[in-house]
């Protein structure tokens, strides 16, 4: 998968997800598109101490410098900005990932709701066919949420759940957000090395 790629972070516990997946995405060499709901951004600052509040030009350049991102690498827009280019099916970037996305952003988006931009970007991707990943983040699943995955993945979102493995022996915390992330690369077909897979002894490739 090539081109651009849009991630959405939502007030869920596990702002380090999105955040994460970012870092690996711009490694790989995409270009990287960022919006967050309000409550995303309240939950990346408690997690994270990471302040992207005081506006879109402050929160991208925290962005950039982060992760040491030009500005043709990474943009962000704010959760009002309905105006952003993702907005429109024209514009519509390659994929977009919801990492993590709340219970709240996922009902919404099944039902084809658009109040914020992180909303319409995923109606968008629905509406054009294009890839869309959420990685919700709940426990435990109530029949609301399930019905919710089960909607968009009959509508073909890929829905990848914060659910970490151990086979791969994790020894961190870093190790155990990897593992997701690595999993949410591999949905968008982007080769990584974050964990090692099943069968393979780490270290030698076999």
């Amino acid at each position: 998968m090539s081109g651009t790629v849009l991630v959405g972070i939502t007030g869920a516990s596990g702002s380090v997800y999105g955040l994460r997946l970012c870092e690996e995405l711009l490694k790989a060499g995409k270009r990287v598109v960022v919006t967050a709901s309000g409550a995303g951004i309240g939950v990346v600052r408690e997690e994270t101490n990471l302040d992207l509040s005081a506006g879109e030009e402050d929160a991208v350049a925290r962005l950039r410098e982060l992760f040491g991102a030009s500005p043709e690498q990474l943009s962000f827009y704010g959760a009002d900005n309905l105006f952003a280019p993702p907005a429109s099916g024209s514009a519509a970037p390659d994929a977009m990932v919801v990492a993590p996305c709340s219970m709240g952003t996922l009902a919404r988006i099944a039902t084809g709701l658009s109040s914020t931009l992180l909303e319409r970007c995923a109606d968008v991707m629905v509406k054009e066919g294009r890839p869309l990943v959420i990685v919700p983040r709940e426990t435990p699943l109530s029949a609301i949420h399930l019905e919710n995955m089960l909607k968009l993945a009959r509508l073909g979102v890929r829905v990848v759940p914060a659910m970490p493995a151990f086979y791969h022996r994790p020894r961190t915390l870093d190790d155990l957000v990897d593992f997701v992330v690595g999993k949410v690369l591999d949905t968008l077909g982007v080769h990584h090395e974050l964990f090692t897979r099943w069968g393979v002894k780490a270290g030698t490739g076999d």
